[in-house]
């Protein structure tokens, strides 16, 4: 027993060293030397080592401590003239008809064929290139997808990205955005250096000396545009041919395309492609073709609303389930975890898959000891698809979810107040009682869409937590940085980036705050609605007092996007005294900036607008993103806070025109509404 104790703890030992390797070739010399399939299999053999084995985990060079070095600073911060957001994903036909389905309703266009751009999609490094009368001026990496890194130097290296444009009629202001990738030919010669080209590419434009980019072969392929000024482009197709005209290089396997029926033929031909190709992609990229519907649609919050990422084949392996755990998610919501038998999917090591909820364990009679399918599609936490029940063993016991939540509280399935349906997820409703539930949320506030702090990631929480040096968000901005400096991992220079990311966090702006607190049901679109209802955090606070929430509350379900649902969920996060504890605290240490109104000066500036009826043009969610836009706020509800009601010719309310008349409010005909607007 002794010898194989350490023999465990040599190898323990020994995996614990790569790994700091690793992470230092990746994170401070941009130099990785294994590939990420081989770092994450290190990884997930630690991280079985140390579960297996509690002596492993209580050493201080736990695979739970190990923290990646800090961000590099060697490059200028630059604001995107405009966010370069992420893509949504699809991963099948269904998502791809749901994403088709959402154009046409928000266009309101569902007769009519709407021209879907195809383009593969380049597992590269992504790049924002600006031209000031046809010179190049500025190049930006990607960086948090507001503020990039100043790489113009390394991107002139790039013989396919154009110093000067020397052509006529180019706007003033224009923005290419493209991927910069390297080659798999090119790539095999200096392949010594590099875990892959994607890492080549990234870690060549993250070069201090443009000179050393220079003896990398990197290639640009040009796709997308950020800000023109003036737009001289109709659509996407006449975008990527006019710059092709002017020197860059754009994907030949572009493609126009009608139907779902298209997109599907097209996206097979792509993939059955896929290995020949001389570059590494992932999917296909699918944009509404019409720039002018494009302006249109908009975006949401993280992503537009007229592209998506439609990734490749999901991988599936096939395992076996170990054990089946319990999370505590940051709403309360218990989830189940099969730990099975590491294996790889998709070049990477998978020991976790997810089992959704009690309903799905049962449905398909999923137990501990079974042979399972195990399915990786994208970036997506895999999933058990199937159980093969053939090789199920003769004593195998059905698995009993736990009533219970890990803090010991019991949980309980919510009924929907509408169709009177039992939920299928089991939750604790503790709140920041549930030192489970505290922890989560933690996670979550730190995270990009929230607070954003470099060097808090989820990893890091976990460790500050286990050290009692946070237990609750105000703890992050009252940190004690001289315990931090003495753990492994950390130094002077990570510790001084840390104070600098917390004390950028300490000012946040109201709508990301309300978004932060992680309030059930409340995402970021939602949080944008109440800070423009609110305005400033003095008003927010009053939801902390019970006599004054309950008629909040009936204002805020006037607002249009917030319903039931919504107001339930604020209702039952404030009523719990330990939540208002902690926010109370938070709020005390933070510089809350009013919400922005996005146009004070606009056609509805500090005017209330209510929809009724369809439109003959347009969707309603168009015509209430064009009042926000304007600077209106759209109520559901008529009261006499309702400054206009917009009648639209197809089957309106008449008890609300009534209603409106009677409380003498302005109301629109349609004709009248696009008249107001220009349209």
């Amino acid at each position: 027993m002794k010898k194989e104790k350490d023999n465990l703890i040599k190898e323990y030992e020994k995996k614990i060293k790569l790994l700091k390797k690793y992470n230092k070739q990746y994170y401070e010399k941009d130099s990785p030397s294994v590939p990420d399939s081989e770092y994450d299999k290190i990884k997930e053999r630690l991280i079985f080592l140390e579960n297996e084995h509690n002596f492993l985990k209580k050493k201080k060079d736990s695979v739970q401590n190990i923290i990646g070095s800090p961000p590099s600073k060697k490059f200028k911060k630059i604001k995107h003239r405009k966010a370069m957001l992420s893509l949504s994903n699809a991963f099948g036909k269904e998502d791809m008809n749901d994403f088709l389905k959402k154009i046409k309703n928000f266009l309101k266009s569902y007769d009519s064929t709407i021209d879907i751009f195809s383009e593969p999609k380049i597992d590269g490094i992504s790049a924002s290139l600006i031209y000031e009368n046809g010179l190049l001026k500025t190049g930006l990496s990607r960086g948090d997808g507001e503020t990039g890194e100043d790489i113009l130097n390394n991107l002139k290296t790039i013989n396919q990205i154009p110093k000067k444009i020397d052509a006529k009629q180019i706007p003033e202001i224009l923005e290419i955005r493209g991927e910069v990738y390297i080659g798999k030919n090119d790539f095999e010669n200096i392949k010594e250096n590099f875990a892959n080209p994607r890492n080549a590419a990234g870690g060549s434009l993250r070069q201090k000396f443009s000179e050393e980019t220079a003896k990398i072969p990197l290639q640009f392929f040009a796709h997308g545009f950020g800000v023109v000024v003036p737009m001289i482009f109709k659509t996407q197709s006449e975008f990527l041919k006019k710059i092709n005209q002017w020197g860059f290089s754009t994907n030949p396997h572009s493609k126009l395309v009608k139907n779902l029926n298209e997109i599907e033929d097209h996206h097979k031909k792509i993939e059955s492609l896929r290995a020949s190709l001389d570059y590494d992609i992932d999917g296909l990229v699918y944009k509404v073709n019409d720039v002018e519907l494009q302006s249109r649609l908009g975006n949401t919050s993280s992503s537009p609303r007229w592209a998506i990422a439609y990734k490749f084949s999901s991988e599936k392996a096939t395992t076996k389930i170990k054990d089946i755990a319990i999370q505590v998610g940051r709403t309360g919501a218990i989830t189940p975890v099969a730990k099975v038998k590491p294996v790889t999917v998709g070049g990477v090591v998978v020991s976790n898959a997810t089992l959704h909820n009690e309903d799905e364990i049962k449905r398909k009679d999923i137990r501990i000891g079974d042979t399972v399918v195990i399915q990786r599609a994208g970036d997506v936490i895999p999933q058990v698809v199937t159980v093969d029940k053939s090789k199920r063993v003769i004593n195998s016991k059905k698995y009993l979810f736990p009533e219970k939540c890990l803090c010991g509280y019991k949980t309980h399935k919510e009924v929907n107040i509408f169709t009177k349906k039992e939920d299928a997820v089991r939750r604790c409703s503790r709140g920041y009682d549930c030192d489970y539930i505290a922890k989560e949320k933690l996670k979550h506030i730190v995270s990009k869409e929230a607070f954003n702090i470099d060097g808090l990631g989820k990893k890091v929480i976990e460790q500050l937590w286990d050290l009692k040096l946070i237990k609750f968000p105000s703890d992050i901005f009252n940190l004690d940085y001289n315990k931090i400096l003495k753990l492994e991992g950390w130094g002077n220079l990570s510790i001084q980036n840390l104070k600098d990311a917390v004390k950028k966090a300490s000012s946040i702006s109201l709508d990301k705050f309300i978004y932060s607190v992680g309030i059930r049901h409340i995402g970021q679109e939602n949080a944008k609605i109440i800070g423009n209802f609110f305005v400033s955090i003095d008003k927010f606070s009053n939801l902390f007092n019970s006599s004054k929430r309950e008629k909040l509350l009936n204002n805020l379900n006037e607002l249009d996007g917030i319903g039931n649902t919504q107001i339930n969920s604020i209702n039952t996060f404030f009523t719990n005294q330990k939540n208002i504890e902690v926010i109370k605290d938070l709020v005390d240490v933070l510089q809350i900036k009013n919400f922005k109104i996005k146009n004070k000066k606009g056609k509805l500036s500090s005017k209330s607008l209510m929809f009724t009826g369809g439109f003959e043009k347009m969707s309603r969610s168009e015509a209430k993103s064009l009042a926000e836009e304007n600077g209106g706020k759209v109520l559901g509800n008529i009261s006499k806070k309702l400054n206009i009601l917009v009648v639209g010719n197809v089957k309106p309310t008449k008890k609300k025109i009534e209603k409106a008349k009677e409380l003498k409010i302005k109301i629109f005909t349609e004709k009248e509404w696009y008249d107001f607007l220009n349209i």
